[in-house]
């Protein structure tokens, strides 16, 4: 899990220096969390098909596609072994800087074990990368996603109620949409399919996900981090298909902040403080402009000290517990 993380998000966003960048304190519901020991992985049982280290178990349907504009359109589910269901459901949305990465070794994330453990099933998503289709097809393709879980409800024992977004940098960026723009017609890709269904979700858990991608070199400002976020070889760039400075009110439509209002799901916004591909503030503006619209209750921001982007002290015990506590109060 570290080694792909690693090497995946090194090539698909900028490189870390060794220096903290300068952040804020956060000032939404915050929680310090400690650097302890990493839950180990357990080695794959799933046999040919499974998922290496993103769970110890091969997904129960593999390559369900959600839609067919594109063979990136498939997810596969996971469903708890024990329990009778109908399961919450947590959809799963890889990072890799809109470029990279695959559902099937969830790039930068983890927990698929323990969210099984704990009666939800789970589904971890592809979606057409930069390389295929430029933006608003990421976003589009999760929330065709979504709406096929529920459109598929009774047929694989999922609770359409119930469904939260976990998602690691890019994908952190797509569950924050996917939180925030609940009825958002433009966004939602009607014509991929089960356009009858919602494509909501109850719960976001955004893992140092890019939000405001204008305002990321400026933010950058100061620290030994690099500031080329706007150049036209970013992958934010590439994901709109231009310097994003040149394409402002596309690049707006890319940010979460701009749906918010008081109907918007609870989000848990984790970010690590040495962080040196997206800026820890980033995840902060997003949880002070969610509690700000419907209470810091509902948006709560974890600065990991010490933290990357990404690695192992997100995978803690202690921290995943954070979000499994998160995920039973809103999605239980």
């Amino acid at each position: 899990m570290l080694s792909v993380l690693a090497a995946l998000m090194a090539l698909g966003m900028a490189g870390c220096g060794v220096a903290t960048p300068a952040v804020e304190s956060p000032t939404a519901q915050a929680t310090a969390v400690p650097a302890t020991q990493a839950v180990g992985v357990v080695p794959q049982q799933g046999g040919p098909g499974g998922s290496g280290t993103f769970a110890s178990v091969a997904p129960t349907y593999q390559d369900l596609a959600y839609a067919d504009v594109s063979p990136a359109q498939k997810l596969d589910l996971y469903i708890p072994t024990l329990g009778s269901g109908p399961f919450p459901v947590v959809v799963m949305v890889h990072g890799g800087g809109f470029m990279m990465g695959d559902k099937s070794d969830g790039t930068g994330l983890a927990g698929v074990d323990q969210l099984l453990a704990a009666g939800y099933a789970v589904a971890s998503i592809n979606y057409r990368l930069s390389g295929e289709a430029i933006y608003p097809a990421q976003i589009n393709d999760a929330k065709a996603a979504i709406r096929f879980l529920r459109a598929n409800a009774n047929k694989y024992n999922l609770n359409p109620d119930k469904i939260g977004a976990w998602g690691a940098s890019a994908g952190g960026n797509l569950v924050a949409l996917l939180g925030t723009t609940c009825g958002v017609a433009e966004l939602e890709g009607a014509e991929l399919g089960n356009a009858d269904q919602s494509s909501c979700v109850q719960a976001v858990v955004d893992w140092f996900g890019p939000i405001d991608f204008l305002a990321m070199d400026e933010q950058f400002a100061g620290t030994s981090c690099p500031q080329n976020h706007n150049d036209a070889s970013s992958p934010e760039s590439k994901l709109v298909g231009a310097a994003i400075q040149t394409v402002p009110d596309l690049v707006k439509t890319t940010n979460p902040m701009s749906y918010i209002d008081a109907t918007d799901a609870p989000f848990l916004i984790q970010h690590g403080s040495a962080d040196c591909n997206i800026p820890p503030v980033q995840g902060k503006n997003l949880a002070d402009a969610l509690g700000a619209a419907f209470g810091t209750e509902n948006a709560t921001y974890t600065l990991i000290d010490g933290a990357g982007h990404g690695g192992a002290q997100f995978e803690t015990e202690s921290n995943l517990q954070l979000v499994m506590d998160f995920l039973e109060k809103h999605l239980k």
